[in-house]
């Protein structure tokens, strides 16, 4: 099938802008690609890119190949799933990707179990706070923090993410709790490094009502488990995920203020799943599908540190 792989060189060309990127893509050299586009103009006679030292752009009979061949790959992609699905068992390599913390905390722990279920499935966890790319990755299954999923890809939204701002009770015996959220100025607040607005907290009043409290503290971090364990020290306040905080809150380690103000963060309300349109069907991504929701839905466990009787 000489064609198809001429075919889907040709489509990643286009897709990454350049020959080098199609290359990474498909894990093969720029040489390999660029025989296989000097194959298919010859074969059909005609030029299908315009060249220039600066980028390469589509002629307009690159324009009609381009259209045809999307269609065509998506069917045999589609065709491959199919008899695949003849087969229901999960097998093969899943690689999930999550966040620093959340994958640690959560989704780490659900690897033994899921494969202690299916023999034939394996697992990696690819942790990073960074955003990865489901195609230059190979990755099976994103879980993203995120305000906008990625257009190229499915997003299916698994819950809402809630933060809170928190500080131990030692924290705030010493040094006052905020009743405003200007008080928060006269605080040590760590934010997120390198984030949107890392020195300022963002909240959301009932009433739709924002203000943007500019914070500091003299250590900073880029890292979420360091921002926690500063806090769980008593070096000051952050806004910290509840399935973080959540347990150390229903235990009495960290006690919530400013509860009537939603912090905002540049992450997003909701984590997303997002995987390629070629896997939807696939076994291994459907079962873990279903045993998220099996850990998350209809409410996580975290979430139920409020209404719980706090240990001393």
């Amino acid at each position: 099938m000489n064609w198809l792989s001429s075919w889907e060189s040709f489509v990643r060309v286009v897709e990454t802008g350049s020959m080098a990127g199609a290359a990474r893509r498909l894990d093969c050299t720029r040489a390999q690609v660029s025989k296989q586009i000097a194959e298919l103009e010859r074969n059909f006679g005609v030029r299908l890119f315009e060249r220039s030292t600066r980028k390469l752009a589509l002629t307009p009979s690159g324009e009609v190949f381009y259209q045809h061949a999307l269609r065509a790959l998506d069917a045999v992609a589609s065709t491959e799933i199919a008899v695949r699905n003849l087969g229901d068992t999960p097998c093969g390599l899943l690689r999930i990707s999550a966040s620093l913390a959340f994958g640690r905390l959560y989704i780490a722990p659900l690897l033994p179990r899921i494969t202690a279920q299916y023999p034939e499935l394996e697992c990696e966890l690819i942790l990073s706070d960074q955003l990865v790319d489901l195609f230059d990755d190979n990755i099976d299954l994103a879980l993203r923090h995120t305000k906008a999923p990625p257009e190229d890809a499915v997003a299916r939204r698994l819950f809402a993410l809630k933060r809170v701002i928190c500080a131990t009770p030692d924290y705030l015996a010493t040094h006052g709790r905020p009743e405003h959220p200007g008080d928060l100025a006269w605080h040590a607040c760590f934010g997120y490094l390198q984030a949107e607005a890392s020195n300022t907290l963002d909240l959301l009043g009932r009433n739709g009502e924002q203000a943007s409290i500019p914070i500091s503290s003299r250590f900073r971090f880029n890292n979420l488990d360091c921002i926690f364990d500063a806090v769980m020290a008593g070096h000051g306040l952050a806004i910290l995920p509840t399935y973080m905080a959540g347990p150390e809150i229903r235990r009495g380690h960290l006690e919530t203020v400013l509860d009537d103000y939603e912090p905002l963060t540049g992450f997003g309300r909701d984590l997303y799943a997002c995987y390629t349109p070629s896997r939807v069907r696939l076994p291994k991504v459907r079962v873990f599908l279903e045993e998220l929701e099996r850990q998350f839905s209809p409410v996580p466990p975290w979430e139920n540190f409020r209404s719980a009787d706090r240990n001393p």
